[in-house]
């Protein structure tokens, strides 16, 4: 903020007798300032526009004397800040300080900005234009203006009139709501899908399964890791199990098939020797083939770069109907068909596996407690946050349930949400950013807390952004508080009015709603310092002298309000009754 001109003074000892001559006047005598008693609001900048003129009655100045008047910030009785003077000399000192400035080189402080003061002896009229700038501390604070007959307050009697009062709007408490996600448990079947598949190797036109060969035990092993635990688990119901042999490119396509099923009833009986499987699955698993078709041998030749895989594309492209003997025959007549053969057909043969089961779903609290503890894989969402709300109350608990959650589930709105609202709540916003970090979309819930994240690590412009997407009731609350911050009261009033509260009233009051407030703050048993010096403002604007001098010495228990009381504009009728000095002091 940039700093206010003080104002200069000087001590002209010299002719100091012969101009500190001051006419005092009776009240109806006095100087006055055209308009006065009005309220300013500083603007973003922390600046006032003063516009006025100063009535200067006649003979209130001699003709030796300088008026001096210079409008200063007072904050609780004593003077904060001075802005830029006006000056007026009467004749007879212009003259005397012309003659010291040519004889004795004296540099006049005013010489710059003082005036002549003529119609002295009947009256005249000074007006003053400034901007002021208030300090950014400064809440409430009264204007005056300073008046010296000539020009040093220390050999001259001085007088002050009142100018107007600046007062910024009382602050919103900035209590910024979040949402609980708190969804209806619901039982859903737990039917959960899965696929893989073996590379094996075979004897030429053979099908039978030979562990030795190639890498075919660890691909039978990998088989074995991901089915037998789905086969064997006791919370688990086998819905169906397939195995496809993926029937080669090369050779009849009807031989090939054959093979290919041949080669998948392989796998299921190996699969069948090594896991302990129940008669009800053995009757529902079916084999088949697949035809691999030519495409992965298009798509190896397009990988390695070799010059013929147009050719290859095109034939494959052009007959379509049918099965792929059609597609071979043709292929086998390019050049390049030796290269096929030896460089891109596959030497081993895949066996592709795909099943469903349905897991038990757990209905009883003290079932789901129990089961949380043992086996956190069979849960689905909803009964993992079941037991979420279960440990309503115990916040440590409800962390470590939605940060399972996120293991297992790293999309659950809920669950992101909730931990970042508990993580909010002991304004642990880098853990409540992380809490939602993994989610890759946002619902409205959980960007209106992101939006809080935002506000709290002072990125205001990203918070405003996500409470205008989110428009929910949280949100729109908090982009209230926003808008209040940014100065826009009225914007800030309406999106407040429909919550009643205490911040709903303040917006009321900053707005000139008093009776609003009132009716508010009539609804709401709140007794908390800043409830009191909002219902002490509407008892002043409504007159009730009582009321007021009673709520306010509730306020003043909160020294920022008891600061900003002494210079409230709405408390300057009652400033000088005792029993308004004896609730702030």
């Amino acid at each position: 903020m940039k700093h206010s001109i003080n104002i200069m003074v000087f001590t002209a000892a010299v002719f100091a007798a012969s101009s500190c001559a001051v006419i005092r006047q009776a009240d109806d005598r006095k100087v006055t300032a055209d308009p006065s008693g009005y309220v300013l609001t500083p603007d973003q900048n922390d600046s006032v526009r003063l516009e006025m003129n100063f009535n200067i009655p006649g003979k209130y100045l001699s003709s030796r004397a300088r008026l001096v008047i210079t409008p200063e910030l007072v904050t609780g009785g004593y003077t904060r800040e001075r802005f830029e003077p006006i000056v007026a000399d009467a004749p007879i000192y212009a003259r005397k300080m012309n003659r010291k400035e040519v004889l004795e080189s004296y540099e006049d402080p005013y010489k710059d900005i003082r005036t002549s003061a003529e119609g002295f002896r009947s009256g005249f009229v000074m007006p003053y234009t400034r901007t002021v700038h208030i300090p950014e501390d400064v809440r409430t604070a009264r204007i005056r203006a300073v008046i010296s007959g000539d020009g040093c307050a220390e050999c001259s009697a001085v007088d002050t009139v009142e100018i107007a009062s600046v007062t910024t709007p009382l602050e919103l408490e900035e209590n910024f709501r979040t949402a609980w996600m708190e969804p209806q448990f619901v039982i859903r079947p737990k039917i959960r899908e899965g696929k893989g598949e073996a590379h094996l190797q075979f004897v030429i036109n053979k099908s039978d399964i030979r562990p030795e060969m190639g890498n075919n035990r660890a691909e039978l092993d990998s088989m074995l890791a991901v089915l037998a635990p789905v086969m064997n688990d006791t919370l688990a119901t086998v819905n169906s199990l397939s195995i496809y042999g993926m029937a080669s490119a090369d050779g009849s396509y009807s031989f090939n098939a054959a093979l290919a099923r041949n080669r998948a009833d392989a796998a299921m009986k190996w699969l069948l020797e090594h896991v302990d499987v129940k008669p009800a699955v053995k009757k529902i698993i079916r084999v088949g083939s697949k035809p691999e078709g030519w495409w992965p041998v298009y798509e190896a030749m397009k990988s390695d770069g070799h010059p013929d895989t147009l050719e290859v594309k095109r034939i494959l492209e052009t007959y379509t109907d049918g099965n792929d003997d059609v597609q071979e025959r043709y292929i086998r007549r390019l050049a390049c068909w030796q290269d096929i053969k030896t460089k891109y057909l596959q030497k081993d043969r895949k066996v592709e596996y795909t099943y469903s089961y349905t897991v038990r779903s757990f209905t009883r609290d003290a079932e789901l407690l129990e089961m949380y503890s043992r086996r956190p894989d069979a849960f689905n969402e909803e009964e993992f946050l079941r037991v979420a709300s279960l440990a309503s109350g115990v916040e440590s608990r409800m962390k470590d349930v939605y940060g399972t959650i996120q293991r297992y589930f790293p999309d659950s709105q809920t669950a992101a949400n909730n931990l970042a609202v508990i993580c909010l709540g002991h304004e642990d916003v880098a853990g409540a950013l992380e809490a939602l970090s993994p989610l890759d979309e946002y619902s409205p819930e959980t960007m209106n807390t992101l939006g809080v994240c935002h506000v709290k690590n002072g990125n205001v412009s990203q918070a405003a952004e996500l409470f205008g997407k989110s428009d929910t009731e949280q949100s729109r609350y908090n982009l209230g508080l926003l808008t209040a911050r940014s100065g826009d009261m009225e914007k800030a009033y309406q999106l407040l009015a429909p919550y009643r509260d205490l911040n709903s009233a303040i917006a009321a009051l900053n707005t000139g709603r008093t009776a609003e407030a009132d009716g508010i703050m009539q609804e709401l048993d709140i007794q908390s310092p800043v409830a009191e010096y909002v219902r002490s403002l509407i008892s002043a604007r409504n007159g009730q002298a009582e009321a007021l001098f009673d709520h306010l010495a509730r306020a003043c228990a909160d020294p920022e309000l008891k600061a900003r009381a002494e210079d409230e504009a709405d408390f300057a009728p009652y400033r000088e009754d005792m029993r308004f000095v004896e609730a702030i002091k």
